[in-house]
């Protein structure tokens, strides 16, 4: 019996104990009882759900329903630890990093070469997502009165680019992954523009936003990390002697110049400077250590190859430990909106399915796989940014809570159509296979009747 056949069992072993617990809870109206074991419940059946192959391509999906239900449970217990709130500002940005990061590295440089393949089919899919969704977001905020700060949330996750997760469903989907990649890289690069662009037109007039605050934000969750994992992979395809040294040299004098920062030249240089200047060196030091990671993730890369397999594991943990928290941070404010939330982030979610695919398929005549493909990766954010983004501004808990919620809804909405397609196409496969011969299938070429 294998290590990942024994933790399938286990989890559903502990979610049947976990349904039961509840259940009993249930009829006792004992909450002592019962959350736990709805938590034991979701959690036991997301880790065992692998055990029925039909299931396999759900099991994210029912991870992050697994974190949403254990933050609605336990808002509080979930994020404070020993009076240390995990929400905290650099630790979510550390977190979104590392999630970055681990997204970037199933880019490579070939992808953007790849580009040039097919401009029309990305410039379509990448002006798809950041035309549709923001308007569709605002259009939503205008027909729900939901709080300025909420509102806001709706309008920052529409403007974000695609994630993992469109990534994932075009590929349990079987659509065209080599655009899905390419439009998800140049959605990510063109982010860093367009966000906050979007967020400071549509929702400037809600709260304050600072643009240039909000830029550099960007570019220290997004651009950093994704160009870190670029320039792990130009020294692990393409770097000569000479190109591979240029890197060392830099690495080198961006770890002394962060051992400097932090032996105190921080406050040397930068404690009396203007709160810009010391906006635009917190960015210059993510970029040092940004050079100093790709170069260490490299070598580590070098002796241990088997640690791509990690990554995305890494990316999944990362999406899901943003919904869980923003939940959790923001679940008395859910409480209040949250009937409305859900369903206005549903229409969100299906409104940039229907619409991404008509028009790719009806006004721009791209073939049926590159439509589904440019679907979902319109209809499907990255939350994790979203929710990144709203801590950056110190609203996790209102701002973020819209992110909360589309990353689980979209998920479920997304696997749903993505095995409906994958299924569908198979059943054609079949009963094309299947078809009765012709007869003049049926002879040899060249013969006659």
């Amino acid at each position: 019996m294998t290590i990942q056949s024994v933790i399938q069992k286990s989890g559903l072993g502990v979610s049947i104990a976990g349904i039961a617990l509840a259940a009993i809870g249930a009829l006792m109206q004992s909450p002592a009882l019962w959350q736990p074991g709805l938590v034991m419940f979701t959690a036991g059946f997301a880790a065992g759900a692998g055990h029925w192959p039909s299931l396999r391509s759900y099991q994210f999906t029912l991870w992050i329903i697994a974190g949403f239900v254990a933050a609605m449970t336990w808002s509080t217990d979930l994020i404070v630890w020993g009076g240390f709130n995990i929400t905290h500002k650099w630790i979510v940005f550390l977190v979104i990093q590392a999630t970055m990061f681990s997204m970037g590295t199933k880019l490579t440089i070939q992808d953007f070469i790849d580009v040039a393949k097919m401009p029309w089919a990305v410039f379509i899919g990448t002006f798809c997502h950041f035309v549709i969704m923001p308007l569709l977001g605002l259009t939503i905020t205008l027909i729900f009165h939901f709080p300025p700060e909420v509102a806001v949330g709706i309008l920052l996750i529409g403007a974000c680019p695609s994630g993992l997760s469109s990534t994932v469903m075009v590929y349990i989907a079987n659509a065209n992954l080599a655009l899905a990649v390419s439009i998800a890289a140049v959605s990510t690069l063109a982010a860093t523009v367009m966000t906050p662009l979007w967020v400071n037109l549509l929702a400037g007039s809600m709260i304050d936003i600072q643009l240039t605050a909000m830029v550099m934000d960007v570019v220290k969750i997004v651009l950093i990390p994704i160009g870190a994992a670029i320039l792990h992979d130009y020294l692990k395809t393409y770097a000569s002697q000479n190109g591979r040294r240029v890197v060392q040299g830099l690495a080198g004098i961006s770890a002394l110049w962060l051992l400097y920062m932090i032996a105190g030249g921080w406050d040397s240089l930068f404690g009396t400077a203007s709160a810009e200047a010391q906006m635009y060196a917190v960015v210059l030091n993510f970029v040092a250590g940004g050079i100093v990671w790709a170069l260490f993730y490299n070598w580590l890369y070098g002796r241990f190859s088997s640690i791509k397999n990690i990554m995305p594991t890494i990316s999944m943990m990362g999406i899901i430990f943003f919904t869980t928290t923003a939940a959790a941070a923001g679940r008395d404010n859910l409480v209040q909106v949250g009937f409305l939330l859900c369903f206005a982030m549903l229409m969100h979610n299906l409104g940039g399915f229907c619409i991404g695919y008509l028009m790719s398929r009806f006004i721009f005549r791209m073939d049926v796989q590159s439509a589904r493909t440019v679907a979902f990766e319109v209809g499907l954010q990255n939350g994790g940014m979203a929710s990144g983004l709203a801590a950056a501004m110190g609203k996790l808990a209102t701002v973020g809570l819209a992110s909360a919620v589309m990353t689980p809804l979209g998920n479920v909405s997304g696997s749903l159509l993505a095995n409906y397609w994958r299924k569908k196409d198979a059943r054609a496969a079949k009963a094309a296979a299947e078809a009765p011969l012709t007869a003049s299938d049926s002879l040899p070429k060249g013969k006659l009747l």
